[in-house]
């Protein structure tokens, strides 16, 4: 967790989530934008990082940034989020051709 400048906001943090696909990374962030931050006391911000050699191709790591007023509401927020993100992942491990056939050649 970083200590943000922004007074409103000063409690910040940034989690990134690599994804077997750019394909992956894109779903995931479409699944979990929809669903808006409950608390005026938290915002949070979805991208996919561009890659940082080569950007001509995409990327695979889903980023969100959480700002909130206290840690407390960091905390509560990032724990709700990551109960939605387990959700897609599972989702996803069950559903996805994709994901089924990375688990395959790893395995």
């Amino acid at each position: 967790m970083a200590i943000s400048t922004d007074l409103e906001f000063p409690c910040v943090m940034t989690i990134e989530v690599p994804f077997p696909t750019p394909r992956l990374a894109s779903v995931a962030l479409k699944a979990l934008q929809v669903d808006k931050e409950l608390s005026p006391l938290v915002t949070r911000t979805f991208s996919i990082n561009p890659p940082k050699d080569d950007e001509n191709v995409a990327s695979n790591v889903l980023r969100i940034e959480y700002k909130a007023t206290t840690n407390r509401m960091l905390r509560v927020a990032v724990n709700s989020f990551m109960e939605s993100l387990n959700l897609v992942i599972e989702v996803m491990e069950e559903l996805d051709e994709d994901v089924l056939g990375t688990m395959n050649t790893t395995a």
